[in-house]
Formats: structure tokens, C-alpha cells, sequence
């Protein structure tokens, strides 16, 4: 059935303006990017099926751009399209922090953390500058590694937050294997970079773990 047969209520461009876009499923937000279907499949049941083929929403927005092209219904416009809006999103989260306390500012932190870290495919590790009002100067990715890990100098963070004249940092780096807990090693380079910060009368606010469905705070943990 064609989406203009649908009752008007269950159409998603409807619902979306009758109740929000939080009351569409994956289904329905992605037939709304997608505006059309294909011949014999409307929009939403086209969703369905590259829903499945990625296996969730994540799957298909982090899918690399031949596997995404290959797909009935997409192709190089729509993966342009949809660099775009991702990139669109994390612009708005940094800007968000940049008007705003980013240490009062958790949730914005990790929302925006996680935009930048989760989807990579190997060990980064990031610090987020920050002024003495606890504003965003800029976010540094700092080191990058392997599938299991980045090596991190503390006295190259250390000469970064001096040269941006930051008066506290925040560190982060994601977990490729998607589990978030802090390992051993992450608590001893963290001891490290905030002994070395200190000298320097630089706070470290806090150390973030990106994994798959979780950030877990070093602050929050008392870990810090």
C-alpha cells in the first residue's frame, strides 16, 4: 500500500508533526530521510528491509560507504545526504558546549563523546579544552592505535592544553570492543595525565570510556 493510502495519523511525516519525532520507530524516521520508496515498496516497508540488512538504525548510519551504496533505495546521493545530517548533529552538540559549562553540561558531554568516538574503528583517544569557566575551547583528538590500543603521552596533552591556554581538560577515547569499562591501564594513564596536568595548575575533569551503548564517567565512578 502507498504511504498516501495510509490513515493520515500513521503517515510518519504526520505522526512526527502530531506527536514528535520520539513517537516514530527506526522504521519511521529513516522512510522520512528517505522521502520515497522503490517500484512494488513504499518508503516505510523499504526502511524495514534495510533495517534488517544493516541490522539496526547504528548499523546503517556507520555503514561504510560502498556497503551503504549497494542497497536498494540509497546511493551516493543518499549517502551524501546522510554524511551530512550526522555531521549536521555533531555540530550541534559541540556548539551546545560551547555555549554552555561543559562540566554542568554532563549529558551534552557524553552525547557529544559519543558522536565523535563510538563508530570508530580503532582506539582514539580525545580531550576536550576547556576555559576557566568550564567552556569549550575545542575538542583534540589526540592519539590513535590500534584495535586494542592507543599509546598515550601525557606530556603531549600536557604542551596541547598549555599552547590552547586551557585551565581544565576532559579527557576520552573509546573501547573498539564496545564494552566501556575502565581497564587498569586506563586507570593508571589517567593518574599519570592528571599528575602531569597538575604540575601545571590544569584540572582534569573527568575521563570518559566509550563503548557501544554506554560512556562510563571516571568522575561519576570516583574514579578521579
Amino acid at each position: 500500500m502507498k504511504l498516501q493510502d495510509w490513515p493520515s495519523q500513521e503517515r510518519p511525516r504526520e505522526k512526527l508533526l502530531a506527536r514528535g519525532a520520539q513517537s516514530l520507530s527506526d522504521a519511521e524516521l529513516l522512510a522520512i530521510f528517505l522521502r520515497t520508496g522503490i517500484q512494488g515498496i513504499n518508503a516505510v516497508d523499504l526502511s524495514r528491509s534495510l533495517l534488517q540488512r544493516f541490522g539496526s538504525l547504528r548499523g546503517l548510519l556507520s555503514a561504510e560507504r560502498d556497503a551503504f551504496c549497494a542497497a536498494k533505495g540509497l546511493g551516493d546521493a543518499k549517502y551524501v545526504q546522510l554524511q551530512a545530517v550526522l555531521e549536521m548533529a555533531r555540530r550541534h552538540f559541540q556548539e551546545n558546549l560551547c555555549r554552555n559549562d561543559v562540566f554542568n553540561s554532563a549529558n551534552d558531554t557524553r552525547a557529544f563523546l559519543v558522536s565523535q568516538l563510538r563508530d570508530e574503528p580503532n582506539e582514539v583517544f580525545a580531550m576536550l579544552l576547556l576555559d576557566a569557566q568550564h567552556r569549550l575551547i575545542a575538542f583534540k583528538p589526540m592519539f590513535y592505535g590500534t584495535l586494542d590500543a592507543a599509546s598515550v603521552y601525557p606530556r603531549v596533552l600536557v604542551k596541547t592544553a598549555l599552547d590552547a591556554k586551557a585551565a581544565a581538560v576532559i579527557l576520552a577515547h573509546n573501547h573498539p570492543s564496545g564494552v566501556a569499562e575502565p581497564s587498569q591501564a586506563d586507570r593508571m594513564i589517567t593518574r599519570r595525565i592528571v599528575d602531569a596536568m597538575a604540575l601545571l595548575d590544569i584540572r582534569v575533569l573527568d575521563h570518559f570510556v566509550i563503548g557501544d551503548s554506554e560512556a562510563v564517567s571516571f568522575a561519576e565512578r570516583g574514579l578521579l
